[in-house]
């Protein structure tokens, strides 16, 4: 009874190890025809990395050739210079703009260089010298009008007013004053009878005194009737040589 107990036990071992062994080999036959979900992970990931890897390793050189052409374009877009136009004999062409502008920069400057010569002249001096006549009733109205015609005319101009000494600030110091002109007032104390001995006298007692202070210039004679056009001292700056212009002068 014993043995066959032990018969018995041995063969439900074997029949518990077939089984299993049968149903293990069944899992295992059909999971091989299944598809698994972990290697296809797998690989998707090491496709992703190795495109993306990929892709930084294609996209890196575009880089360079963006700024290779950022410099070329530069360089297109950089004006160059263009030949000058020449003739069959080599000549350049004296229509072209380069040598237009050489030629008006010649004219330009000629032009300055004469305006700036002109600027520098300067005017030359007119001196008038005016004769007085105390009896002259009217001598003061004279006067003015004469100040108010000189004060017109361009600078320089020197007025010599030449009168009898009074002892005394007279009413023609105070008009020469007020007139705002370069004036020199020069008086004498000398008694005439004679007025043209006078008026003698006083002519050259103004001339001794540009003499005296070395007042050079063109002088003119002007009595206290004339009447000027502000062209004619124009005329007298232009005068070439040295000399004294006389304008009669009528004393009673």
């Amino acid at each position: 009874m014993g043995s066959l107990e032990r018969s018995k036990k041995k063969v439900q071992l074997w029949k518990k190890a077939a089984v299993h062994f049968a149903l293990c080999f069944v899992m295992g036959f059909f999971t091989g025809f299944a598809p698994t979900g972990k290697a296809p992970g797998f690989s998707s990931r090491s496709v992703i990395s190795s495109n993306t890897s990929s892709a930084a390793t294609l996209h890196s050189p575009p880089q360079l050739h963006s700024s290779r052409n950022l410099i070329s374009q530069q360089q297109q877009q950089q004006p160059q210079p263009q030949p000058q136009p020449r003739s069959s004999s080599g000549i350049q062409d004296p229509s072209s703009p380069d040598l237009k502008t050489e030629e008006e920069e010649e004219v330009v400057t000629g032009t300055a260089d004469l305006g700036s010569k002109l600027k520098l002249t300067p005017r030359r001096l007119i001196i008038i010298i005016t004769p007085t006549n105390a009896r002259d009733t009217h001598q003061g109205v004279h006067l003015r009008r004469l100040a108010n015609t000189l004060r017109l005319v361009p600078s320089p101009l020197l007025w010599v007013v030449v009168e009898p000494s009074a002892g005394k600030k007279t009413e023609l110091s105070e008009m020469l004053r007020s007139t705002g002109m370069m004036y020199r007032h020069l008086e004498y104390r000398e008694n005439f009878t004679a007025a043209e001995a006078e008026l003698e006298h006083q002519r050259n007692l103004a001339l001794k005194h540009l003499e005296r202070h070395r007042l050079s210039g063109i002088v003119h004679f002007a009595g206290i009737h004339s009447v000027y056009d502000l062209d004619f001292f124009d005329h007298l700056r232009e005068t070439e040589r040295l000399g004294a212009v006389l304008s009669w002068c009528a004393i009673p």
